[in-house]
C-alpha cells in the first residue's frame, strides 16, 4: 500500500470518527454538564435537534461537494452551481453546530440566516436529486435543517 493511500484512509477514518462523536454528543443528553437548561436555548428552546440537523447537513454536504467536484473534474459543468451552494452551506452549518452547542445568544438570529442558506442549497441540490444520490441526501438534510432553524428562530 502506498503511503498516500494510507494517509487518505487514515484521514477518512478520522473524519468518520469525528462525525460519529459529534452526532453522538448531539443525541446524548448526558454528554455535557448537567444543569437545568441542558440542551435548551434561550427561553427553553431545545437545541439538540438543531445540532443534529446541522451535523447531518455537514456530513451529507461534504459527500455532495466531493461528488460535484469529481463530476466537475470530469467536465460536467452543470454541477458548478450545486457545488457552489453546498460550499456556502458547509461553513454556515458548521458555525450553526457550534453556536447551538454553546447556547449562544446569537443563535436565534444565526438560525434565521442558516435557514436561508439551507433553503438555497436544498433548491440547488433538488435539481440533481434524480440523477445523483449525494445531491438527494444533501437536499433532504438541508430540508431537515431548514425546518429546525425555522422552528428555533420563531
Amino acid at each position: 500500500m502506498e503511503r498516500r493511500h494510507l494517509m487518505q484512509g487514515l484521514g477518512g477514518l478520522t473524519l468518520a470518527a469525528l462525525s460519529a462523536s459529534v452526532l453522538a454528543a448531539a443525541e446524548d443528553p448526558h454528554a455535557h454538564h448537567h444543569h437545568a437548561a441542558a440542551g435548551a436555548g434561550a427561553g427553553g428552546k431545545p437545541t439538540r435537534a438543531l445540532i443534529a440537523s446541522a451535523s447531518d447537513c455537514v456530513i451529507k454536504g461534504e459527500a455532495c461537494l466531493a461528488h460535484c467536484l469529481q463530476l466537475l473534474g470530469d467536465g460536467d459543468k452543470e454541477m458548478a452551481a450545486c457545488a457552489q451552494s453546498v460550499n456556502q452551506m458547509l461553513p454556515v452549518c458548521t458555525a450553526l453546530q457550534k453556536l447551538a452547542s454553546q447556547d449562544s445568544k446569537y443563535l436565534k438570529a444565526y438560525a434565521a440566516l442558516a435557514a436561508q442558506v439551507c433553503e438555497d442549497c436544498e433548491k440547488e441540490c433538488r435539481k440533481h436529486e434524480k440523477k445523483h444520490d449525494e445531491c438527494k441526501a444533501c437536499a433532504e438534510s438541508c430540508a431537515a435543517c431548514l425546518k429546525e432553524c425555522k422552528a428555533y428562530a420563531a
